[in-house]
């Protein structure tokens, strides 16, 4: 295997689990709120596991964008990473990538400051996850060969369809108290 198919492959496994992750902190996220996942385990088990998978994108979301610097195919520079739609290799998808990843950062900073935080500043910041889902999901399906797959095409579908039911759920019983 040359070292550009290992960056390459490398990027594509951490940027799958990396949305993998992203998909089940929203989707439990959203479920703490709603109530409507009470079956599954108690409130603690949920929020567990939506601290956990919030705080797992970071490492993965680190080594999709490294081995994307490092790959020859790709292109990525460093200020690719802080001004969008300049890559000239799929620059709509790898820009939206980078909003992604920016937004994303910005939630995640906010969190680690939540208790120093007005509540609902950091209910408006951490409401931006729901952008960076938006973001992320036409990143994946504009930015690569992946897209077809059906078992990415069917998380990624399958998590903006438990996204868009959960929200409903919410609209129509409405929000569980804190």
């Amino acid at each position: 295997m040359t070292s550009d198919l290992f960056t390459w492959e490398l990027a594509r496994v951490a940027g799958l689990t990396a949305l993998a992750v992203l998909s089940m902190s929203l989707l439990t996220g959203v479920a703490l709120r709603t109530g409507v996942l009470d079956w599954v385990g108690s409130n603690r088990v949920l929020r567990s596991l939506h601290e956990y998978t919030t705080v797992l994108w970071v490492p993965l979301g680190a080594l999709h964008v490294g081995a994307l610097l490092l790959d020859q195919t790709a292109r990525i520079r460093w200020v690719d990473l802080v001004v969008p739609f300049l890559v000239p290799y799929g620059g709509l998808a790898v820009g939206l990538g980078t909003l992604t990843m920016q937004v994303l950062v910005l939630v995640t900073v906010a969190a680690l400051f939540r208790r120093r935080m007005d509540s609902q500043a950091w209910q408006w910041l951490h409401r931006l996850s729901y952008l960076a889902y938006g973001l992320l999901f036409a990143h994946v399906l504009l930015g690569g060969s992946d897209a077809g797959d059906p078992v990415v095409a069917g998380l990624v579908w399958a998590t903006a369809g438990g996204l868009a039911v959960l929200a409903a759920a919410r609209l129509i019983w409405g929000r569980l108290p804190a």
